[in-house]
């Protein structure tokens, strides 16, 4: 499932604004979704630990995958395996725990009166 949203272009306010996403239920626990959030593909993710959200962009493949990725847990750390070659992220950090130095960038989601917001991360 792919969400799209339309929100005002871009400022250069120095705190993004969060922008609604979905309602929470059409988010399914423990699986992926992809949403169009201001121009930038984002992967997120619900699971019993919370709301995730970061690029869909896979570092290593270079496809806009993670969203189909496997959600689950490394030593209680929420993680999504890539698709493509497997490597597994912090849902939390973004940090590959298979890769030293390789990172997703990662976002802020949130769910407010039943709706799911993502403020999208600072550039530079």
């Amino acid at each position: 499932m792919t969400t799209t949203t339309t929100t005002a272009p871009r400022s250069a306010a120095p705190t993004r604004a969060w922008t609604p996403v979905c309602p929470i239920d059409r988010l399914e626990p423990d699986r992926g979704v992809a949403a169009l959030v201001d121009g930038a593909q984002v992967a997120l993710f619900r699971t019993a630990d919370g709301l995730f959200a970061l690029d869909n962009l896979d570092p290593v493949g270079g496809a806009y995958v993670l969203s189909r990725g496997i959600v689950g847990s490394r030593g209680g750390v929420p993680t999504v395996a890539s698709p493509l070659h497997k490597q597994v992220y912090d849902l939390r950090t973004g940090i590959c725990l298979d890769l030293p130095g390789v990172a997703v960038p990662r976002h802020e989601a949130r769910c407010r009166d039943g709706l799911v917001e993502v403020r999208l991360r600072q550039e530079g």
